[in-house]
């Protein structure tokens, strides 16, 4: 089995494949002072208690941006498995070209989304990763990595609304009775879902006047649920396209047999 780990900024993504199959996925909340033990025990443990053992992985695979965490990755994957373990940086096997000024600078999950969505889905292919940041992903026609967007997130723009000013408060991000709310609280809804749905939208729709051809556009991330379904330009959700992205990572890094 292959034990896959994607570090965001607020939450680790695992998922565990058997062959070709997802058979297990978990999420745990990213800490970035948590020391080698600490995050040691909390896999071991999830791990453990749905039934799986380190004689059971055969490798892992790992994407991660957060570089604290990943240097302490880096020290338990021995933990983990007596198997190869790929952290996808600059110089692991992608299969795409990365077409920007400055390939080091894109974050592994971004390419790991890319090249999933490649896979799965053709090209062209936008990529929304809804997550600490609003993140679109875009291949070209001819299957290479052109940039992207970066905007802030849904709950990172809520939250300096709410810590900007005196009178508002955090509130849930559901959307409200109608666009134009009854109450502060509704107002606070509406502008945080339906705002987020527009400018999702209004940035997709950019991108694929930019491209001039019909563009497949896939939302991902832990917050996609909660935004997608207010979105008019956002063909599809897949939950697990970045855990998915890190298998193919990982088996185009095998040594040939």
């Amino acid at each position: 089995m292959l034990l896959t780990v994607d570090v965001g900024n607020t939450q680790i993504a695992l998922g565990m494949f058997e062959q070709d199959e997802l058979i297990g996925h978990w999420r745990v909340s990213t800490d970035p002072v948590a020391t080698l033990d600490e995050i040691r025990w909390e896999m071991t443990g999830i791990l453990r208690q749905d039934g799986f053992a380190p004689e059971d992985i055969v490798g892992i695979a790992i994407s991660s941006v957060v570089p604290a965490v990943t240097t302490k990755l880096r020290k338990i994957t021995h933990y983990l498995t007596a198997g190869r373990s790929v952290v996808v940086e600059p110089g692991v096997r992608t299969g795409m070209a990365i077409e920007i000024d400055n390939p080091h600078e894109v974050g592994a999950d971004r390419i790991v989304n890319a090249v999933s969505a490649r896979h799965k889905y053709g090209t062209p292919v936008v990529v929304v990763d809804f997550g600490t940041s609003t993140n679109f992903d875009v291949v070209g026609t001819e299957g290479t990595y052109l940039g992207g967007v970066i905007a802030p997130g849904l709950e990172i723009a809520t939250n300096a609304l709410v810590s900007g000013t005196a009178a508002l408060r955090r509130v849930e991000f559901a959307p409200p009775r109608s666009v134009i709310g009854k109450g502060t609280v509704e107002a606070i809804q509406s502008g945080a879902v339906f705002g987020h749905a527009g400018m999702v939208d209004g940035i997709v729709g950019r991108i694929a006047d930019e491209l001039d051809a019909d563009v497949t556009r896939v939302a991902t991330g832990g917050l996609a649920s909660t935004i997608v379904p207010h979105c008019q330009g956002v063909d599809t959700i897949d939950e697990y396209l970045t855990l998915e992205g890190l298998k193919i990572i990982f088996d185009l890094n095998q040594d040939p047999v």
